[in-house]
C-alpha cells in the first residue's frame, strides 16, 4: 500500500513538473510575441560584439561600389542636397552610417558649416582618406561607433542624413538607429532626410520564372523533391521584375512619416487590396518602396519595377500555388510585417488572401 501510495505521489510529482514546463513555455512564447512589438527588441538592445556581423558586411569594397554605382540611389541624395543649399548654409549635419563619406561630401560642398559622419564598419577609415584626398577635413569629422553607443562631438545637430534603407524598407532594421539619433540628436524643428517613405506591393505574372524557382523541384534529374516547395517559397528573394509581368493594381501597405515614426513602425498590418489589370495568374507578390524629400526642391524615388532599377531591387514572395484572376478581379487580403523574433535585423511577412496564409522570411 506504502509503494501504491509513493509511486501515485511520484506521477502526481511528475505531472506537476510537466505542467510548469508547458506553462514556462507558454509565457516565454507570450513574452516573445511581446518583445517582437516592444521597444525593447530594437537594434538599441544588441550587444555590439553581437552586432558585429552586420557591420562587418559593410566592411567590404563590393557593396559599397554597388551602392555608389546606383545612380537613382546616389543622384537623388546628390541633388536633395545641391539643389537646396539654402538650408544647409551654416548648419552642422550628421551623417549616419556614412559608408565611403559620400553624403557627407554633398552637405559639405551644400554649404554646411560642420559635417559629423559616424560609421561603425571598418569602411570608416577609408572615409577619413578620402575626405583628405578631397580637402575637405576641415568640415568633415569622421568618428568610428555605433550612434547608439558613442558620444558626439556636439549633443545636437541642426540636419541628419542617412542612407539607411534596405529591402522591402525595413530590412536589417536600420530606422532604429535614425529613430534613436533624431531622437538624441537632432535639434528641435530639425530636418531629417529623407524624411518620407512608403512601401508597396502589386500582383505578378511571371510563369517562367515561376517555373525556374518552384516547379524546378518537380524533376530534379529524373527525382522528385516537391517537399521542397513549400520550404523554398518561403524564403523572399530579391530580383528585378519585369515591368510587362504586373497584372494588377498597385497597394500602397505603409506611410512612414520619420519626423514622427517609431521603432515599432516595423511591424505593421496593412490591408492588401490588389485589382487584376487583365487575365493572368499570380505567381507572386512583389513588394517595393518609395522615397521622398519634401524640400523647397523636392526630389523622391522609386525602387518599383516600373521605375530604373536600384540595388534594392524588388522583394519577390513566390506562392507555391499562383492565383488565377481575370481582368477586373479584386483580392483582398492582409499583409503583416514583423521582426523576426531570433534576429531583430531580419523581417517576417505573412501575406493573408482568401484560403491562404502565406508565410515568408527576409534574413
Amino acid at each position: 500500500m506504502i509503494r501504491e501510495k509513493d509511486s501515485e505521489l511520484k506521477t502526481m510529482t511528475e505531472n506537476v513538473e510537466k505542467m510548469r514546463h508547458i506553462t514556462q513555455e507558454l509565457v516565454a512564447d507570450g513574452r516573445n510575441e511581446a518583445d517582437s512589438a516592444s521597444p525593447a527588441h530594437c537594434i538599441k538592445a544588441i550587444k555590439m560584439e553581437c552586432d558585429e556581423g552586420y557591420f562587418n558586411t559593410y566592411s567590404h569594397f563590393g557593396i559599397h561600389h554597388e551602392m555608389l554605382s546606383d545612380h537613382v540611389r546616389t543622384s537623388s541624395y546628390r541633388d536633395a542636397l545641391l539643389h537646396n543649399t539654402a538650408l544647409w548654409k551654416d548648419k552642422t549635419v550628421l551623417d549616419l552610417g556614412c559608408g565611403t563619406g559620400i553624403l557627407s561630401m554633398f552637405a559639405a560642398s551644400a554649404g554646411a558649416q560642420k559635417v559629423i559622419a559616424i560609421d561603425q564598419s571598418d569602411i570608416i577609415y577609408h572615409a577619413m582618406d578620402i575626405a583628405r584626398e578631397n580637402k575637405l577635413s576641415d568640415k568633415i569629422q569622421l568618428l568610428k561607433g555605433r550612434i547608439e553607443d558613442t558620444e558626439l562631438p556636439q549633443k545636437c545637430v541642426d540636419i541628419i542624413v542617412s542612407e539607411w534603407m534596405g529591402y522591402f524598407l525595413l530590412f536589417e532594421g536600420m530606422l532604429d538607429s535614425v529613430i534613436y539619433a533624431r531622437d538624441h540628436h537632432l535639434t528641435e524643428g530639425g530636418l531629417l532626410l529623407p524624411n518620407r517613405c512608403s512601401i508597396s506591393m502589386i500582383g505578378l505574372a511571371d510563369t517562367d520564372r515561376h517555373a525556374e524557382l518552384v516547379e524546378f523541384w518537380t524533376d530534379v534529374y529524373g527525382y522528385r523533391m516537391t517537399c521542397l516547395k513549400h520550404e523554398v517559397v518561403q524564403e523572399a528573394t530579391i530580383e528585378v521584375v519585369p515591368a510587362n509581368k504586373v497584372i494588377t493594381s498597385t497597394c500602397v501597405l505603409t506611410e512612414l512619416d520619420l519626423s514622427t515614426c517609431s521603432t515599432s513602425s516595423l511591424d505593421f498590418s496593412s490591408e492588401l487590396k490588389l485589382e487584376a489589370i487583365t487575365d493572368g495568374s499570380i505567381t507572386a507578390f512583389v513588394g517595393y518602396f518609395d522615397v521622398f524629400f519634401d524640400l523647397p526642391r523636392p526630389v523622391s524615388f522609386s525602387t518599383g519595377p516600373h521605375a530604373t532599377p536600384t540595388h534594392w531591387k524588388q522583394t519577390v514572395f513566390l506562392l507555391e500555388e499562383p492565383i488565377i484572376v481575370q481582368q477586373g478581379d479584386v483580392l483582398t487580403g492582409t499583409v503583416t510585417c514583423q521582426r523576426a523574433r531570433r534576429d531583430v535585423r531580419a523581417l517576417s511577412v505573412t501575406i493573408s488572401v482568401p484560403g491562404r496564409k502565406l508565410k515568408f522570411n527576409l534574413t
